[in-house]
């Protein structure tokens, strides 16, 4: 007690000897409502329209009942040489359900949601807010990277929602979030945008999310994030939060992020991102006095046979503008090179040693599954080329070693987290040996989704590493 009165006296003496000014705000400010008597504060008229247009998400996954002591009778090729009626009646299938929400985007039934709420799903089913009517979705495309899918149900005539813009959002503005909280129906919760390209966060491969304090609870996932005029500017992903429940900290996926997958994923079912072939880093306070420019993605590796290669980029270029678009961070260089499409032509603004200058690139595939001209492949986050003589020459490597190049690995995949580093050699999977290209296709094809060992020669080491 004694000791805390005598600590602010002392802070008071040392206040007054230092003559600190302080800034102060203004004294008896107005204390009134926002509205008056025979008003009610409301922004029911502003939301109403959004809210039909927030679909309810059942899904529905068929498991073989494990505890069945009948499992050469679910077989399907026993089934199918026997007849579904020969199987005997002791084996029921066990269905497990999942709820989650999705977010009308045409009146013909085109609805995004996220991929975790429909992912693995046999059966989705849709509900309209107001209606008691139960449509069967089809998945029309999904994209697990950035946690996004588009779904459709056979229907005409509904209110789709209104897309805003992401220029248009500010730190501070209200927002309200609409879904399908712990399945007990329709809900709107308020708060307000407490940050921007928000990444890092370790949910997805791709993030740049809008962090809000409005709740988001199991079953929200895949519903809007709306401004105060009820556009969407989001839709919801994920929560930080030990228990489960919220804790203020909640994630959508931004509204310009959702306009590029959503529309590829309507034209091809899939999304084709554009690939570059750069390691990047910041522009940190020690770099700082090396460039002019304070802002941008410095490169730190041009990886082979890329793209970034070929326009001859080099280690320690500052990119700081892509088609005359402003690059502040690596992040958000990340973010318009994967919004563009593969055979894309784009301009770079670059500064070398002081100077600057632009170069012309044309993009490939990020996330191609097949060989291109023979030259390299990419999968699971590897890219990887045939270990010819000329780049065991090139990278001083033994000419009898044998397997396939590792040229790049992408940043913050699950091979990056794994241990991998360009430079690696792939010599095997589980058991199957790795000589070439073909091989490296094939045992990955085998064992995709597995966790699986994985052997590379690093410098003349054999390690071992796990990955998925």
């Amino acid at each position: 007690m004694y000791k805390s009165i005598l600590l602010s006296t002392l802070l008071s003496i040392s206040l007054l000897a230092n003559d600190i000014h302080f800034e102060n705000a203004p004294s008896n400010p107005k204390h009134r409502l926002p509205n008056g008597k025979s008003e009610v504060l409301s922004f029911n008229s502003s939301i109403k329209d959004a809210m039909k247009s927030v679909v309810n998400i059942a899904t529905k996954t068929i498991v073989p009942n494990q505890n069945s002591n009948n499992r050469l009778f679910n077989d399907p090729f026993f089934q199918e040489f026997f007849g579904q009626r020969n199987a005997p009646q002791e084996t029921p299938q066990k269905r497990d359900n999942a709820l989650g929400s999705g977010v009308i985007i045409s009146k013909d039934g085109y609805i995004v949601t996220n991929n975790h709420v429909i992912t693995e799903a046999d059966e989705i089913s849709v509900t309209i807010n107001g209606s008691d009517k139960i449509y069967t979705a089809k998945v029309i495309g999904t994209d697990k990277d950035s946690d996004l899918a588009v779904i459709k149900i056979d229907a005409k005539n509904l209110e789709p929602i209104r897309l805003a813009h992401i220029d248009d959002l500010e730190l501070g503005d209200v927002v309200f979030a609409i879904g399908n909280p712990f399945g007990v129906g329709e809900t709107v919760t308020q708060g307000i945008i407490s940050a921007l390209n928000k990444d890092h966060v370790g949910i997805n491969k791709y993030e740049h999310y809008i962090q809000t304090d409005a709740s988001i609870n199991p079953g929200n996932s895949g519903g809007a994030l709306i401004d105060s005029r009820g556009a969407l500017i989001g839709i919801n992903a994920a929560i930080l939060s030990q228990s489960g429940g919220n804790h203020g900290i909640g994630f959508s996926i931004p509204i310009d992020m959702v306009r590029n997958v959503v529309s590829k994923l309507i034209k091809d079912g899939k999304v084709n991102r554009g690939y570059m072939g750069v390691n990047i880093s910041k522009v940190t306070e020690e770099l700082r006095k090396l460039y002019l420019r304070h802002d941008g993605a410095i490169v730190t590796d041009v990886q082979v046979n890329s793209p970034a290669q070929k326009a001859e980029l080099k280690r320690g270029d500052l990119i700081f503008k892509v088609n005359n678009k402003n690059v502040k961070t690596p992040s958000q260089l990340q973010r318009l090179i994967i919004s563009l499409n593969p055979n894309d032509t784009i301009t770079l603004s670059i500064e070398r040693d002081k100077k600057e200058f632009t170069k012309k690139l044309t993009l490939n595939s990020l996330n191609g599954d097949k060989t291109t001209s023979g030259a390299y492949i990419e999968l699971e986050g590897l890219r990887m080329s045939e270990l010819t003589e000329k780049t065991k020459k090139e990278f001083q490597i033994p000419l009898s070693t044998i397997g396939v190049f590792i040229e790049g690995v992408l940043e913050r995949s699950q091979a990056e987290m794994s241990g991998f580093i360009a430079g690696d050699i792939l010599i095997q999977i589980e058991d199957k040996k790795i000589e070439n290209l073909k091989d490296a296709q094939s045992a990955f094809k085998e064992y995709k989704g597995e966790t699986k060992r994985v052997y590379v020669n690093r410098g003349g080491f054999i390690l071992l590493l796990v990955t998925k």
